[in-house]
């Protein structure tokens, strides 16, 4: 029972975090900063939260530590989709930009971003030395190369790219978008993802590893984290699973996109 109560907890952080940050991001931008000042207090909350969860091993620090990490996680989601932290490069993707160049430009885009997330990351890396409880820095780990991964193949191109979900005051970032067959790197991604949740459930049927509330979390954060890949190779709308939070606004899918 254990189990389910991770798996179940899990999935709600993840659908309720995400639809969270997506009203948010579709109310007046009025509004942004009223919502970015209140989550900056959730997060300083928790990184309390995550001190406090990596000072002992137990099933209650485990959810401690992913929830602050959510709360962590959801605070750069905001600051990027409000458009408060981007980057440098705010237009749209220079016309018949190709190789190096289109590279430089994408990452130009979110450069401030991607630092920020860093720093977050060595953060926890300095809170976590001398720490038994290692759930909140594999969490957030596992949130940033799954990201990454996915800001990747949405540079290399997907059938489903959702750039008519961007809301309109960062609309110029789908003509960094690219809408194509299935890549190389896409299945790559996904094939090493898949690989490491099927190894991850082996070893804990062979005993290798316990199978603890934090190991629960991990696993069926992974296991979402592959469903948000498949999403970008199969036409699901995102409302059936956020239209609670996306009845607002949205951008129109005649969006530029590069071909």
């Amino acid at each position: 029972m254990d189990v389910v109560w991770a798996c179940v907890f899990t999935a709600m952080c993840w659908w309720f975090g995400t639809g969270v940050i997506l009203w948010l991001d579709r109310l007046p931008p009025a509004s942004f900063r009223w919502s970015l000042l209140g989550w900056s207090m959730l997060l300083i909350l928790s990184f309390k939260g995550v001190y406090e969860s990596m000072r002992e091993v137990s099933v209650a620090n485990a959810y401690l530590a992913f929830g602050s990490v959510i709360v962590m996680w959801g605070w750069h989601e905001l600051a990027f989709l409000t458009g408060w932290i981007t980057g440098p490069r705010k237009v749209p993707l220079t016309e018949g930009a190709q190789g190096w160049q289109r590279f430089q430009e994408s990452v130009q885009v979110m450069l401030h971003h991607e630092v920020v997330l860093l720093i977050n990351f060595g953060i926890l890396w300095l809170m976590q030395m001398d720490q038994p409880n290692h759930v909140a820095l594999c969490t957030y780990a596992l949130l940033w190369f799954m990201r990454l991964s996915a800001k990747l193949n949405l540079f290399f191109g997907v059938p489903q790219n959702g750039a008519q979900y961007l809301p309109a005051h960062l609309v110029y970032l789908a003509s960094y978008f690219r809408s194509r067959l299935i890549t190389p790197w896409f299945v790559v991604s996904i094939s090493a993802a898949i690989g490491t949740w099927c190894w991850l459930v082996w070893q804990a049927q062979q005993g290798a590893m316990a199978i603890t509330t934090g190991w629960v979390m991990l696993a069926t954060l992974l296991g979402l984290a592959i469903v948000e890949h498949l999403i970008m190779i199969f036409p699901l709308p995102l409302e059936r699973l956020w239209g609670w939070a996306m009845g607002q606004s949205s951008v129109e899918s005649a969006l530029s996109t590069p071909p």
